[in-house]
């Protein structure tokens, strides 16, 4: 399992737990968010659970996300939802369908967490107007990770860039003679960017323009963070190598090395972990 990163959500005088492994999927605590009606959240979301379409919610959101949801046990849940005799908790509906969308976590930390579609509808059951509150602070979470990783992604562009030059100024002092025409000065700086582009993301800019023909951006411009900044690392490193008098073959089997081992360490690192810069947000547009 990745490395879970928590966050809150404060509404209106409540603090919600939320928590994601892979950035993408967002869990809220339902247990938090049932505090807001009751001092017993277990009984509220037990309770909002017996009814027949939040039953039908759920297996459709399993349906659409999980492909090893159990649609039989779902279908008999679902004919007895919203008898009286019908009781359903998040424990009972995870075990007998294999729910993901739903969660329940022990610990300090613990309750019940669901996925944000499934926790905002929870929310608008318990209250529209809490559900406004929470759903004005998570929309500022979620502006602010945006910012942050524009920001991260910016810099490694940047920092990309001015490795190209001192990339480039390796190139020209070590492997373009003065008799070389322009055509073929112009085709060296290609030979070697493109090498680089093989070496992080296995095939040259034309091979992936060509994949990608309505794509305006380049390859490049469409990178990861964690790629962006390899590739200021292969520029330096490369123009070492050149330094050295190393061959392209020799050079790519070194750089392919690096590579691997660079991305294999910043998959571990989280990105809330990076420092944050502070910015004059009037100065700077992000």
């Amino acid at each position: 399992m990745g490395k879970i990163v928590k966050d809150t959500i404060h509404a209106n005088g409540i603090d919600i737990g939320i928590y994601t492994q892979d950035f993408e999927n967002e869990f809220i605590s339902l247990t938090d968010i049932a505090r807001y009606k009751s001092d017993d959240p277990t009984a509220v979301i037990q309770n909002w659970m017996r009814n027949r379409d939040v039953i039908e919610l759920l297996g459709l959101w399993e349906r659409l996300h999980n492909f090893n949801f159990k649609p039989l046990e779902f279908e008999g849940f679902r004919k007895l939802a919203g008898a009286n005799a019908f009781t359903m908790s998040p424990k009972k509906w995870i075990e007998a369908t294999n729910a993901i969308g739903v969660v329940s976590k022990a610990g300090r930390y613990g309750g019940t967490y669901a996925h944000s579609d499934i926790a905002m509808s929870f929310a608008t059951w318990i209250s529209p107007e809490f559900q406004l509150y929470i759903m004005k602070d998570y929309r500022r979470l979620k502006t602010d990770e945006n910012s942050r990783l524009s920001l991260n992604w910016n810099l490694n562009r940047e920092i990309s860039k001015l490795n190209y030059r001192i990339h480039t100024d390796a190139i020209k002092e070590n492997l373009i003679p003065p008799e070389l025409t322009t055509e073929q000065t112009a085709y060296t700086y290609a030979s070697e960017a493109d090498m680089l582009n093989v070496v992080l993301f296995g095939k040259t800019a034309k091979q992936w323009k060509d994949t990608h023909p309505n794509e305006r951006s380049n390859m490049r411009d469409m990178a990861t963070l964690n790629q962006l900044l390899v590739l200021a690392n292969l520029e330096s490193y490369n123009a070492v190598l050149i330094s050295q008098g190393k061959n392209q073959n020799e050079r790519m089997v070194l750089l392919r090395q690096l590579t691997i081992q660079q991305l294999r360490t910043l998959e571990t690192i989280s990105l809330n972990n990076l420092p944050k810069l502070e910015l004059n947000q009037q100065r700077y547009q992000i």
